[in-house]
């Protein structure tokens, strides 16, 4: 997740793994952010999964309700789709705007490093 979901430099899932309330503690950049401490810890709450085509989670730190959705078109090709809801800051405060296209582009490309193996 580090890899591709931006502001996160670190993940600790718990023993659930990828289930249905399981708490995971994420940490965050150390980069400065408005209102919080650079490499500051989190709580990320698994809310719903159906492998392999869902997966939504709560940020506390962020109040975010994240889904990610993959849908199979062809062979090798698949659509993701991330749909973040939360309360947004302006954009002079915070980037979180950029979240959703930010994490499919990273995650585009750690996908297309995965297939070039």
């Amino acid at each position: 997740m580090p890899d591709w979901w931006p502001g996160l430099t670190g993940v600790q899932p718990d023993r659930r793994g990828m289930a249905p309330g399981a708490r995971w503690t994420v940490t965050s950049t150390s980069e400065l952010v408005l209102l919080r401490k650079p490499q500051s810890t989190g709580l990320l709450l698994v809310q719903r999964v159906v492998p392999p085509e869902l997966a939504a989670w709560h940020l506390t730190a962020d109040r975010l309700d994240v889904e990610v959705r993959l849908e199979a078109l062809t062979e090798d090709r698949t659509l993701a789709t991330v749909t973040i809801e939360g309360r947004w800051m302006p954009e002079i405060l915070s980037p979180r705007r950029r979240v959703p296209r930010e994490a499919l582009r990273r995650l585009h490309e750690l996908c297309q490093t995965a297939a070039s193996l």
